[in-house]
């Protein structure tokens, strides 16, 4: 590494960010995943269990004073609106403090909210601790997504990232199961069971808590905020690590370097211009992918229950069952496909995703419209969809994460996170929950075609903007601000 004075900071050359994406795959990589990767699980648990807690919270003896649909709309509510101002305060202090200051202090918020949503004696209270579990939660998708981004090997950072965002239905899984045993009275009290959902959450993020402790700070952004030493003291031990796991064999050099003018801080209007004007294709690009999901999503799964209670006669009780099946397929889709956004590319395999998800939506469709299916064969053909559309909704978090200056990560995934967020759950609600709860079934269609026909505009907008990014370093996807010439 050299440096030169240059200005109010200095001018540094490095192969800091070359030397990350040479590592071979590692026990250490695995840390990296577990320790910042978890709280998709954490996500996943804590949507799921609020759903389907909600008539056990609501009937007499639970210990609040709170109606059904104040749970799944008041409540529901406050979390989506907690998350997107979460990510967008916490987005901004992301990419000021640093990757690893923001991804403890999101989780202990999201920690200690959960802990007092448990211990609620009246809805006020519960209403507060939701909104600030959300706050907590938006946050830390970017810390956590810029945190991994730069700590992964460019080869494999496509797989990881779909894996990671997609492990959130796990949690799914987990809060169906989870909540089917805290709902049994013959185990636990009216008043007992649901508290101990959120004390299992608030516990399970301390571990992660703990774990998150031996994960660094981002090299590239020590890098670029005048703490080139402290970066090359990490990498150079996550190096020996790594060496040391291979049996002393050496590491292949790395090509490549970066010139850059340090400095502390980069201004607000400065991160607009850049995402809005000079990046505005991508903008384009990253608005239709997450616009495209949050639709798909909220027209099967705001209605899911009231299309099997409804249309197929299925006990409320047993509804988690169905949600758990397409929960796992969920999780599968990124987890399968993952390989071929690093190897296929990410034009192809988004593009793919989304059009291939939203026409099967519309056969869905067009089989519910005419009878031909049932409770099982229609949560199959769910099933199906969301294993594409989870690989293309994971993807969208990918995209807004690599294709924008490093000085504008975290900002630029709050931003287009909150705008999804908002988008599923201010809009989503209103339009879908009105055509699912009717009993008829061309609403119900309808439904169907709108999430479709959205996420199918998104998939052609992606053939024609995605970027190229798999196997690329981030700084040749994106050109970071503080780069020299």
């Amino acid at each position: 590494m050299t440096t030169a004075q240059a200005g109010s900071g200095r001018t540094v050359t490095t192969n800091i960010p070359a030397r990350l994406d040479r590592l071979p795959w590692s026990r250490w990589h695995w840390t990296i995943v577990i320790g910042l990767g978890t709280v998709w699980i954490l996500d996943g648990l804590e949507v799921t269990v609020v759903g389907n807690i909600a008539s056990r919270l609501s009937e007499p003896g639970s210990g609040l004073a709170i109606s059904s649909g104040q749970i799944t709309g008041v409540a529901a509510a406050l979390y989506v609106a907690g998350a997107c101002i979460g990510a967008l305060f916490w987005g901004r202090l992301t990419d000021q403090w640093g990757r690893k200051k923001l991804f403890m202090i999101t989780l202990a918020v999201y920690l200690a909210a959960t802990a007092l949503t448990a211990v609620s004696f009246d809805s006020w209270w519960f209403f507060l601790f939701r909104f600030l579990t959300g706050f907590g939660i938006g946050g830390e998708y970017a810390a956590i997504n810029s945190a991994i981004d730069e700590l992964i090997p460019a080869q494999y950072r496509g797989r990881v990232d779909l894996m990671i965002n997609g492990s959130f239905w796990l949690g799914a899984v987990g809060g169906s199961l989870l909540s089917i045993l805290a709902l049994n009275t013959e185990f636990f009290p009216k008043d007992v069971g649901w508290r101990l959902t959120f004390a299992l959450g608030a516990v399970l993020a301390f571990v992660i808590l703990l774990v998150r402790r031996h994960v660094p700070e981002s090299p590239r952004w020590l890098l670029i905020h005048g703490r080139d030493e402290e970066a090359e003291r990490i990498v150079t031990s996550i190096e020996e690590r790594v060496v040391e796991g291979r049996g002393g064999e050496p590491l292949p050099a790395a090509e490549g370097e970066l010139t850059i003018h340090q400095r502390r801080g980069v201004s607000f209007l400065e991160i607009a211009r850049t995402v809005f004007s000079d990046y505005r294709r991508r903008s384009v690009l990253g608005f239709s992918l997450f616009i495209g999901q949050a639709f798909l999503y909220n027209a099967i799964t705001f209605g899911f229950g009231a299309i099997l209670t409804t249309f197929f006669d299925v006990p409320t009780g047993d509804t988690g069952y169905y949600f758990a099946v397409i929960a796992v397929g969920n999780f599968c889709g990124p987890l399968l496909l993952g390989k071929l956004f690093d190897t296929v590319g990410r034009r192809v395999m988004i593009s793919s995703t989304y059009l291939l998800s939203g026409l099967l939506l519309f056969v869905t469709a067009w089989l519910f419209g005419r009878g031909s299916l049932d409770a099982t064969t229609l949560t199959g053909c769910w099933c199906v969809v969301l294993f594409f559309a989870s690989a293309g909704a994971s993807s969208a978090y990918l995209t807004v994460s690599e294709v924008f200056p490093m000085e504008t990560r975290a900002m630029s995934i709050a931003f287009f996170y909150a705008l999804g967020t908002a988008a599923g759950g201010i809009s989503g609600p209103l339009l879908f929950a009105d055509l699912t709860s009717t009993g008829v079934v061309g609403d119900t269609v309808l439904a169907f075609q709108i999430g479709a026909g959205l996420m199918c505009a998104a998939g052609v907008v992606a053939a024609g903007l995605a970027v190229r990014a798999e196997r690329r370093s981030l700084e040749d996807v994106a050109t970071p601000l503080t780069a020299v010439g």
